[in-house]
């Protein structure tokens, strides 16, 4: 894809998958600004693309419509990334995550046809899905069943999405985003796939709650593919749609990931317990994203589980209990704007 006549604003590009996707979108020669407060300490993400001279950071909360305004300026198009991700980090901060994740954002929305804003996506998450009979996969047009704030937030800024996206000028897009993994310059290992290879490829005891549980994985860098596959599409396509974001046989249990890292080390200390607080269990449909756009995913869990144990053995990882390798507490951000 070529993006050299775009200018795209990526709010939260310093996070997880933000940090990828502005990568992939200077790779691809577009202009970045990144808009970003930088709640985790999370800056050292970027800082091997700032002598790019077609990246621009700034400092900001996504709260305050000036900064918003001021990080636009030139921008054709917006993706909006940030939030408090997950749902730990919301029952943590549950009026922060209201505020940023659910009212912020409409903020940034109603911005957008001011601002001159030509596409629009923002990423939810299959986590929307909840609870689905896991003999059948949820499709985008499946009923929604949250079971934490992190969802309800998410679920709220879509429905405001598509509401308003057939007036708006700008043309926008809700993705939902299927659990991701990866390596990305914001390592995260508070997610499963990292987090149970790290725990086992050191040696330490795993404890694993509902481990027959189903969730879809995706790539990080697989996001970001699938964040320009929109951008890049025509406006018939994606103006107010919904598309599930990942792969149909990237869909694993606790179980099957735990299977997967043992392919790779020796032995390992798993135990199994049941009555964990996390009820989610679904599978997901990604067919929709694949016929209308002809995206695919380029990067499997077996394939990244090989590679990160070999890392973390390597002495690569060696203390990722710090607070830079999750989303634990946050920091520099105030409850209310």
């Amino acid at each position: 894809m070529d993006f050299s006549d775009r200018t795209v604003l990526v709010v939260g590009g310093a996070g997880y998958v933000g940090s990828v996707l502005v990568t992939e979108l200077l790779h691809a020669g577009a202009q970045v600004c990144v808009l970003d407060q930088l709640i985790y300490d999370n800056g050292f993400a970027l800082a091997h693309l700032l002598d790019d001279p077609r990246l621009r950071f700034q400092r900001g909360d996504l709260r305050n419509p000036d900064a918003v305004a001021q990080a636009a300026q030139g921008a054709t198009d917006v993706v909006l990334l940030a939030s408090l991700v997950g749902d730990p980090i919301c029952k943590t901060y549950p009026e922060l995550a209201r505020a940023v994740n659910e009212v912020g954002a409409k903020q940034v929305i109603d911005q957008l046809d001011c601002l001159g804003i030509s596409r629009f996506v923002f990423t939810s998450t299959c986590s929307n899905y909840g609870i689905h009979e896991s003999s059948t996969l949820a499709t985008e047009d499946s009923d929604l069943n949250p079971q934490s704030l992190y969802a309800r937030t998410k679920i709220a800024v879509e429905e405001y999405v598509l509401g308003r996206a057939a007036a708006m000028a700008s043309v926008s897009t809700v993705l939902r985003i299927a659990t991701a993994y990866g390596l990305s310059p914001r390592m995260r290992f508070d997610l499963t796939v990292s987090q149970f290879a790290w725990e086992l490829a050191t040696g330490r005891p795993l404890q694993v709650y509902d481990a027959d549980t189903w969730r879809p994985y995706c790539h990080v860098r697989d996001i970001a593919k699938a964040v320009m596959t929109v951008l890049d599409a025509s406006d018939a396509d994606v103006r107010g749609e919904v598309f599930n974001v990942g792969d149909t046989s990237q869909q694993f249990t606790k179980r099957m990931i735990v299977d997967e890292v043992r392919k790779h080390l020796a032995d390992v200390r798993v135990t199994f317990g049941e009555g964990d607080t996390d009820p989610r269990n679904y599978r997901v449909s990604f067919d929709k994203i694949g016929a209308r756009l002809g995206f695919r995913c380029d990067h499997t869990v077996q394939d990244y589980l090989a590679r990160l144990t070999s890392a973390i053995q390597a002495g690569i990882f060696p203390d990722v209990a710090e607070p830079a390798f999750g989303n634990y507490t946050v920091r520099n951000i105030e409850p209310t704007y």
